[in-house]
């Protein structure tokens, strides 16, 4: 079950409630080609993830997204849930921090600042265009853990 449409009007908060772990897969698999043909940067700042992660995701008082450094994994389903929960929520759901950067700060939920799942699929597919070749899925997948 991909649970992931292009346009899906759906809050992100109400697909992670109804969609099990590991089931979110994006509806952009080719994030390079999406990232050339539309002004990602712009669904990227509109939520506020700028004033954290820096204007082009280079960094700011929160860690860098174009490290290709991966603190709770890099599927889709875990990034996905991690803007939208939270890191704390995301561990109470079961989910294991895998490493911590210079930055130990939690991420803060983030799902009601993101009106529709197909606006945060936009924010992934750039996050994922600004790694580095080889940080992202399918050249090498950092799958999430889950607490035994």
């Amino acid at each position: 079950m991909s649970a992931a449409r292009q346009a899906d009007a759906t809050p992100p908060t109400e697909l992670v409630d109804k969609i099990p772990a590991g089931q979110l897969h994006s509806p952009y698999p080719d994030y390079a080609k999406l990232a050339k043909e539309q002004d990602l940067v712009k669904d990227f700042r509109l939520p506020g993830c700028n004033e954290c992660h820096g204007g082009g995701g280079g960094g700011g008082m929160c860690p860098a997204l174009s490290q290709g450094i991966w603190f709770w994994g890099n599927t889709d389903d875990v990034l996905f849930r991690l803007v939208t929960l939270g890191s704390a929520e995301l561990e109470k759901r079961g989910f294991d921090r895998i490493t911590y950067g210079s930055v130990h700060a939690p991420m803060p939920p983030m799902g009601f600042a993101v009106k529709t799942s197909d606006d945060l699929w936009k924010i992934i597919a750039f996050i994922r265009s600004i790694n580095p070749p080889g940080a992202n899925p399918p050249e090498k997948v950092v799958p999430a853990r889950m607490k035994q």
